[in-house]
């Protein structure tokens, strides 16, 4: 559950009237656009606000995947814990607009993933399956029934990869989605055809931003959207309501003060003529969709509720005409009409009863006795009510799979305590959600309130507090995860249990050359020379149930989640000889490599803000993590005594940079060196990419590892990012790759004898190929620590 002081700051940031206004604010039009995008902040969120909140247009984000290839800047997650905190980031961002998310990827194990960067389009759906992106974008179309699509890249060269493919996708769907004969198994989820009425393309180049570059300009703008006033709930710009959107992920960087505010946004119809507005030419009101009074009626009652805010008890009345009289339009529409019409009906009758019980102020809040169970576990739901203007209220429980079915209840009083049950056969899962609504109703439980106004009954939806999730029956950790042996493999190393349990209830596979001994709380594995290698990972499980590891995740912006995978123990064997060199490194919070360097035996000593503003001389080399310049204030203050140290003998080695990380190309590194930029054109994303040495006989190509192509095998991702594109004579490039049909890079490894040290510069994805365990990454980085 969440703290008192966390529930007061929640209720602070959502003011009454601002809900309430908000709330009404969804009246105002039948229309939904849909804005598609790669990944979590592809959305265009200044133009989204202005179409929500000064249009009333409902607007549905549709994002390919979770994010989980890209970068954080905010803490460890990678992977999949960063795809559930970009997911998480998404629903905040979606929240700030009002916004609706439809997602087409479902985590790092399913095919639709971010995978990293790409250049094409086609490699991207190749890789995703085209016919599979396909079908869950017509599933959107389907479910959402946009009349207006606008992706937010353009398909062209210089372009993000990722965002090329949703942007074919986003045109091929668009003929799938209405022909009934395409994926006809959505008609068993009562899933129909549908027409998008408008396709636009951006009018605007995604380039610019010191990461794209596209080749090709926009094409003409046809319409506008332009941003008039503020919002009137806030007072905020249309554009900064966007800001405060993007600003919910923060693991990108995003959310920034912009003055003045943007005020239009210029789009291109594809197959259209110029317009003065996006909706014309399509039903902007009730009464456009069938000429009936009964709908010119429920335009004319939200229009005067809307009028007469803030006064509950008017508005009240005119939500309530406007409902009945809909409700008698449906009665009278015909089949067709109904078929062409009735989601937008039927959504206006939802956000009609939400927006009655903003005016009534009935607050509901859900929360539960424990937001993380395990299968078969008993929990608590209690459901707090303060009923405004409600004559009556009954609280219905609406639950997945995953719980035994609770009945209705009335509420007695202020609260209710309802028992529940998690199956016992229930999954354990990871925040993958297919979709998320913004009138609520998502998770695993949410609540169905209805409540009696006026001789009115409404219905609105309440999410619980924190979202419940199954946890793992066997929830552990072992310390270290990985084992790194060189080979040839000999000794005894230790793994521990946390929480310590009796080993003897562990079942680990274990391959030819590894002895298994359980001692108390650890397991003792005993190398010997049959030991084959590569990478071994061993499944463990718990009383023959297989165990998992659990990683939370607790940010202020997202509250608290977590990640949960199978747990393995992975053994490393590898070739591998370290320096003698008294390691220092400089974690920027984005990495794991210091923990890599102690797991390779290196003994790195971490240096701190104090620890740079002491003596460094008992120091070979100093490894300086990724974003570190960016992200560690201190370590730019220190900056001037690591040239020094590098000067009189030191090793700096620094892991990729941004030109944004404080990257000062005349006084950040020991001689001029430049990030390139737009970035794309200074990355390598083909993991299988030939690598050449340049200089295969340098010292760190050579010692104590001898460095080969063969040492490139087996990446992952992409072989680097942000390369350097210019650089001091004293460097020496060392490698050499391209992606194909490119000319070769040769920035990826650089290094340069200055005074009587050295300065080494690496664009290698070095860190996340650690994390993958593959040998080579660790056998260059054992050569970058050599003492200069």
């Amino acid at each position: 559950m969440l703290s008192s002081r966390d529930r007061l700051r929640r209720q602070a940031a959502t003011p009454h009237l601002v809900a309430f206004r908000h709330a009404l604010g969804r009246l105002g039009s039948p229309l939904t656009v849909m804005n598609t995008g790669a990944h979590p902040d592809d959305e265009q969120n200044g133009m989204l606000a202005t179409l929500r909140h000064q249009h009333g247009m409902r607007i549905v984000i549709a994002c390919s995947t979770r994010g989980e290839g890209g970068q954080n800047i905010l803490g460890p997650e990678r992977g999949g814990a960063l795809g559930v905190l970009r997911s998480r980031e998404m629903e905040e961002a979606a929240r700030a607009i009002d916004a609706d998310i439809a997602w087409l990827g479902h985590g790092p194990d399913d095919p639709v993933h971010d995978f990293g960067f790409s250049k094409s389009g086609p490699d991207t759906l190749a890789r995703w399956g085209e016919e599979r992106t396909l079908e869950r974008l017509v599933r959107a179309y389907r479910q959402f029934r946009p009349d207006i699509v606008i992706p937010t890249f353009l398909d062209v060269p210089g372009q993000h990869g990722h965002h090329r493919a949703m942007t074919q996708a986003a045109e091929a769907a668009l003929a799938l989605a209405a022909d009934p004969t395409a994926f006809p198994e959505h008609a068993a989820e009562g899933l129909r055809p549908w027409k998008v009425a408008k396709y636009y393309l951006p009018a605007w180049s995604g380039g610019g931003n010191g990461y794209y570059d596209d080749e090709v300009p926009p094409p003409p703008a046809t319409t506008y959207i332009r941003a008039l006033g503020a919002d009137p709930a806030t007072g905020l710009p249309y554009d900064r309501l966007g800001e405060v959107s993007r600003a919910g992920h923060a693991s990108q960087d995003m959310g920034h003060w912009l003055h003045p505010a943007e005020q239009s946004w210029a789009l291109h119809l594809v197959g259209g003529k110029p317009e003065n507005a996006i909706g014309q030419g399509l039903p902007n009101c009730l009464a456009d969709l069938v000429d009936l009074d009964e709908l010119a009626e429920a335009d004319e009652a939200m229009a005067a509720a809307l009028a007469a805010f803030p006064d509950a008890g008017k508005v009240l009345d005119n939500l309530a005409g406007a409902r009945r009289a809909i409700r008698a339009a449906q009665d009278r529409m015909s089949d067709a009409a109904l078929a062409l019409h009735d989601h937008r009906l039927t959504r206006k009758l939802a956000e009609i009863d939400t927006a009655m019980a903003s005016a009534a102020n009935i607050r509901i809040m859900a929360s539960l006795s424990s937001a993380d169970i395990v299968p078969g576990a008993a929990l608590e739901l209690i459901v707090e009510a303060d009923p405004g203007l409600a004559e009556t209220i009954t609280v219905e429980p609406m639950t997945n799979d995953l719980l035994e079915p609770i009945e209705p209840h009335r509420m007695p009083d202020s609260q209710l305590v309802l028992p529940i049950r998690v199956r016992a056969d229930a999954p354990v899962t990871n925040s993958f959600a297919p979709d998320w609504q913004s009138l609520g109703g998502n998770g695993a439980l949410s609540v169905m309130v209805r409540a009696e106004l006026g001789g009115e009954h409404v219905a609105f939806m309440v999410d619980t507090e924190e979202p419940l999730q199954v946890a793992p029956p066997h929830a552990l950790r072992l310390s270290p995860e990985a084992i790194i042996l060189p080979l040839p493999a000999q000794g005894r190393h230790v793994v521990a249990t946390k929480p310590g349990i009796d080993a003897a209830r562990l079942t680990l596979g274990t391959p030819a050359g590894l002895a298994l001994e359980r001692q108390g709380t650890e397991i003792v594995l005993a190398a010997g020379p049959d030991l084959q290698a590569g990478r071994h990972s061993l499944p463990v499980a718990v009383d023959g149930r297989p165990a998992h590891v659990v990683t939370p995740i607790a940010y202020p912006h997202i509250g608290r989640t977590r990640f949960v995978r199978p747990l393995t123990l992975d053994v490393l064997a590898l070739d591998l000889n370290l320096p003698e060199a008294r390691i220092g490194y400089i974690g920027g919070g984005s990495d794991r490599v210091g923990h890599w360097l102690e797991r390779m035996g290196a003994r790195p000593t971490i240096l701190d803000a104090e620890a740079l503003g002491g003596s460094l001389a008992d120091l070979d080399t100093i490894v300086v993590g990724i974003f570190a310049y960016g992200n560690r204030p201190d370590l730019a203050a220190a900056n001037a005594r690591l040239r020094d140290w590098v000067e009189a003998g030191g090793h700096l080695v620094t892991l990729y940079h941004r030109p944004s990380d404080r990257w000062d190309p005349d006084r950040t590194p020991a001689r001029r060196l430049v990030i390139g930029s737009p970035s794309l054109r200074w990355r390598v994303t083909d993991p299988t990419a030939a690598v050449t040495l340049l200089e295969p006989d340098h010292k760190l190509l050579t010692g104590p590892n001898r460095i080969t192509a063969e040492d490139f095998a087996g990446w992952d991702k992409e072989r680097g990012l942000y390369f350097a594109s210019e650089w001091d004579e004293v460097y020496r490039p060392l490698l050499a790759m391209n992606d194909a049909g490119e000319e070769p890079l040769t920035g990826s490894l650089l290094s340069a004898e200055i005074g009587k040290g050295r300065h080494t510069h690496t664009s290698l994805v070095l860190h996340h190929q650690l994390d993958r365990l593959v040998p080579g990454a660790f056998r260059i980085m054992a050569n970058l620590l050599q003492p200069a």
